[in-house]
């Protein structure tokens, strides 16, 4: 019988109705456990209360937390599950497949859009799938398991704010697909996948700026002293309004000629961005210092750059790692 953590960091799941009538974190990872009564014919399963927060305040520093739970007992079991709040999730799972590459053994998310606390929720069986496919032997890397589908870390996103089918896997397959209780795998465990290779340093120092337009170019220098990095939310494939005539050409030019990255995605869901497309693209491609998240998700693509400004020493390392692809980030 395999054995695993279940790590409990708070989020709906894990939420009870307080005296003014809202949902906050309060159930602990014993009792999640209670209310899947089943799981002890599964496998051995241990619990941790590593937080007992709603996801809106979970961020880098619990990244690194739940990635060190990960490590530190990374021996001792087979698989791991991570029991988190729906609304920052996919940047959770994002930074655990940064800061866990390369695993064999499962390290899943779950959560749910209504309280295992209450009667009718999703709670129970996202928490049973979640852990029935950490027992699986087609299980591997960091997986988001919500409403019967699997989901690569990389590529999860909340897609719908109430539904229970709240993600979905972006421009990519999903890894598998529960049918009742009975798994079906799509994509096995990848050539070179043993034990995880850790990372510990993540660099913050991110802005991400989403363009409407008529916005002003002076924005962009008041970020300088506060940021290491800018990503830049375009329209359509990509560009700049005004194109290399522009104010915002102008300033994103004067960002990368102080020795920062500026990465180009794109505010429209799928199929990512392609800056040689236009003409008001083409000028900002040419930009040392630009880059591109193509078909990178968002969340993803904040996420690792600041794992790739954590790990380099320089603008050109930094670009390097957020260009090399992680976990089948980049198609």
């Amino acid at each position: 019988m395999k054995r695993i953590l279940l790590i409990a960091t708070g989020g709906t799941i894990a939420s009870r109705p307080t005296a003014a009538g809202a949902l906050a974190p309060a159930l602990t990872s014993a009792e999640l456990l209670a209310c899947v009564p089943e799981l002890a014919d599964v496998c051995r399963i241990d619990a941790v209360q590593l937080y007992n927060l709603d996801s809106t305040s979970i961020g880098p520093a619990q990244w690194a937390g739940i990635a060190a739970a990960v490590r530190r007992h990374y021996d001792e079991y087979d698989g791991f599950v991570v029991t988190h709040g729906t609304d920052t999730m996919a940047y959770t799972a994002a930074a655990l497949s940064y800061m866990i590459q390369r695993s064999a053994k499962p390290v899943v998310l779950t959560g749910s859009q209504k309280s295992i606390y209450s009667r009718d929720t999703d709670a129970r069986n996202n928490l049973h799938r979640a852990v029935l496919y950490a027992c699986h032997p087609a299980a591997w890397g960091v997986q988001l398991v919500f409403d019967g589908k699997v989901i690569l870390g990389t590529r999860a996103r909340k897609t719908r704010t109430k539904s229970f089918n709240a993600f979905s896997s972006i421009d990519y397959p999903c890894t598998a697909e529960f049918r009742d209780l009975r798994l079906v795998p799509f994509l096995p465990c990848p050539p070179g996948y043993g034990a995880a290779q850790f990372y510990e340093k993540l660099d913050p120092a991110v802005f991400v700026l989403r363009l409407v337009p008529g916005m002003r170019a002076d924005i962009i220098p008041l970020l300088a002293g506060h940021c290491d990095a800018l990503i830049l939310e375009s329209f359509g494939v990509g560009g700049l309004p005004g194109g290399d005539e522009g104010a915002l050409f102008a300033a994103v030019r004067d960002w990368c000629a102080a020795g920062r990255l500026a990465v180009f995605t794109t505010q429209v869901p799928h199929e990512g961005s392609d800056l040689g497309v236009y003409e008001v693209g083409r000028a900002a491609k040419a930009l040392p210092g630009v880059v591109e998240a193509r078909d990178m998700t968002p969340e993803a693509a904040a996420v690792k750059l600041m794992w790739a400004l954590g790990q380099a020493r320089g603008r050109d390392e930094a670009a390097r790692l957020f260009l090399t692809p992680v976990q089948f980030d980049l198609a």
